[in-house]
């Protein structure tokens, strides 16, 4: 069975720091796409950082760039959103999603797999 797990959210003061990791397990990640997305109270889901399968290409949110840093080991068949300066509005459940495409990434939600999720909540 194909699953995506998102883990590393938690609580977290203005300023701090947090790493996710997106764990595939029932396929190899290698030949996908990998995209990360929020989605707050009241909001649409949006698209906050991507990485394709060869790592090369990686695309940010402009409220996220200079802060957040996406990243794969596809030895570990992971990927990581490292988060940097974090500010009350990141505060969201975020989503990693994987699509079977090599050679680029997108931020629109139209990946095939997505992971259930995890709260990521910044406040003093």
């Amino acid at each position: 069975q194909l699953q995506l797990v998102e883990s590393g959210g938690g609580l977290v003061q203005p300023g701090g720091s947090l790493r996710l990791s997106c764990a595939a397990s029932g396929f190899t990640l290698n030949y996908y796409a990998i995209g990360w997305f929020r989605q707050a109270p009241g909001k649409e889901r949006e698209g906050v950082s991507c990485i394709s399968s060869s790592g090369r290409t990686t695309n940010y949110a402009d409220s996220v760039k200079g802060r957040f840093t996406i990243s794969r080991d596809n030895a570990k068949n992971t990927v990581y959103l490292q988060m940097n300066s974090l500010k009350p509005e990141d505060t969201a459940v975020y989503y990693c999603a994987a699509h079977p495409v090599q050679n680029m990434c997108f931020m629109t939600p139209r990946y095939r797999y997505w992971g259930q999720g995890t709260q990521v909540t910044v406040s003093s």
